[in-house]
């Protein structure tokens, strides 16, 4: 029998471009979600099958997931859907993936690695943009200079930005994350440090982003005990980060929240695909060892919302392919650096 893979969040923004983009490339998903209208008229549009459940009923999800290989979880917040589905996974042994990018979603994962290995499914989150260019570079670096102590990650997406993401992202700005000093998770503020650099088409700033996920995976996927992630953003973002720290009881008020949310209700659902054809994603690694030896190399790609759904499905070819890890794993842990290379569009650069 053919390995299945369903996907859950099917309607969303990130789920329709993946299905797209899956089909276009000869992968039928089975589509995933709880509310059928919407669901039938997505499957009928790309002629796939569809799966009709809700992740407050356990046994709708069971029977849903019992003869799937894999599940790709595209339904944010994941800090509310991971857990359910990792839970069902584990009852009917099935590999789980998702698009996730901070940090607390997969800390809660790493917790659950001795359970995966005993069911002997793969947990990897992070299979879009917001991991698999990142982690597969620093394992990259890692490689070519393998003393390394010290990661640097910088990033900048051109493009847009989708409803979701801000829905994460602008309520979440006086939130303290963390970066990796001696292999600890230490809490940091966001933007609390900045730094001009070139990732490839001229000087641009970046602040320090103490919420993404690579501050976890690349310590997994490289041993690094000191990583710090850097993010170009848009000015009046990084305005509103640098603040927090004076602002913090404002920005977690009842007022200010209540306005961001009509705030994210009056953007567009996500980039248009001529803004997506015209976006970019770049990203820059920066190792050192403790002689001050330096290796630096980057990586340019498309846009970051197309990139989420080629990295995606390159990585569930793989497990398709039966090509896994059983437990908590990063994609460069499982598939190595040049994971990356094998998705379209995607050129690295040593420096």
């Amino acid at each position: 029998m053919t390995p299945k893979a369903l996907l859950y969040g099917a309607t969303g923004y990130a789920g329709r471009l993946v299905a797209q983009s899956a089909k276009n490339q000869g992968l039928d998903f089975i589509l995933g979600g709880r509310t059928e209208q919407s669901l039938a008229a997505e499957a009928n549009k790309l002629g796939l099958d569809y799966r009709v459940f809700s992740l407050d009923n356990p046994q709708a999800m069971d029977q849903s997931l019992e003869d799937v290989a894999v599940v790709l979880n595209c339904a944010g917040p994941f800090s509310r859907s991971a857990k359910p589905l990792v839970d069902s996974c584990l009852r009917t042994q099935t590999h789980y993936t998702d698009i996730a990018g901070e940090v607390p979603e997969f800390e809660a994962l790493v917790e659950r690695n001795a359970e995966a290995k005993v069911a002997g499914i793969m947990l990897l989150p992070g299979v879009g943009f917001g991991v698999v260019p990142t982690d597969c570079l620093a394992a990259y670096l890692k490689s070519k200079l393998p003393t390394a102590k010290k990661l640097t990650l910088i990033y900048e997406t051109q493009g847009g930005v989708s409803r979701g993401t801000a829905n994460v992202v602008l309520p979440n700005l006086h939130q303290i994350g963390v970066i990796r000093e001696n292999g600890q998770l230490v809490p940091a503020r966001p933007a609390q440090k900045s730094l001009k650099i070139d990732l490839g088409s001229g000087s641009v700033k970046a602040v320090i982003n103490p919420w993404r996920a690579d501050i976890v995976t690349a310590f997994y996927s490289t041993g690094i005990s000191n990583i710090e992630v850097y993010t170009v953003f848009p000015e009046p973002v990084r305005i509103l980060m640098k603040k927090s720290k004076y602002l913090e009881g404002v920005y977690g008020s009842s007022l200010f929240q209540s306005g961001i949310a009509r705030l994210i209700k009056t953007l567009p659902e996500g980039p248009t695909e001529a803004e997506r054809a015209q976006g970019k994603t770049r990203v820059l690694g920066i190792v050192e060892d403790e002689t001050r030896q330096k290796v630096t190399a980057r990586l340019e790609g498309p846009e970051a919302y197309d990139c989420t759904a080629l990295t995606a499905i390159t990585t569930i070819k793989h497990i398709l392919n039966q090509d896994i890890k059983p437990g908590f794993q990063t994609p460069a842990s499982v598939y190595g650096a040049d994971l990356i290379l094998e998705v379209p569009g995607i050129q690295r650069f040593d420096q």
